[in-house]
């Protein structure tokens, strides 16, 4: 089993947004979701030296902060091998998916992203079977 989180920064606007239903591209965090879930199975394909495991279970949780979502991601697999790259790929495919999702909001006047950033990518906790 493997931990992994990561933040994304975003003004109030989008947080309320993002809250409220109001975002143009749909529920985000259900998309960040499904992209989490995608991200995982697609690991060893995006990871040159990463090998296909059998995954067993995988959660996705948010938690919404001020100015702030974090992302936490926890894979298991029966395999002989550790799942922490895929809870890594899982978070941050989590994180550029919100960010995707509401770019149109957090974009300045010259089309940039001055605001927002994704930060402290890191596994919070690894077991071995």
């Amino acid at each position: 089993m493997a931990r992994a989180a990561g933040e994304i920064i975003l003004s109030e606007e989008t947080i309320e947004k993002i809250q409220t239903g109001n975002v143009e591209k749909g529920n985000v965090l259900a998309t960040a979701r499904v992209a989490a879930l995608l991200a995982i199975k697609k690991t060893p394909e995006i990871i040159p030296m990463c090998h296909q495991i059998p995954i067993t279970a995988i959660d996705v949780d948010f938690e919404i902060g001020k100015g702030m979502i974090s992302a936490e991601v926890k894979v298991r697999t029966v395999g002989k091998t550790g799942v922490e790259m895929e809870a890594l790929t899982g978070v941050s495919a989590a994180l550029l998916t919100i960010w995707d999702m509401v770019k149109s909001v957090e974009k300045d006047d010259s089309g940039n992203y001055p605001n927002t950033s994704i930060q402290n990518i890191r596994v919070l906790e690894k077991l071995k079977g």
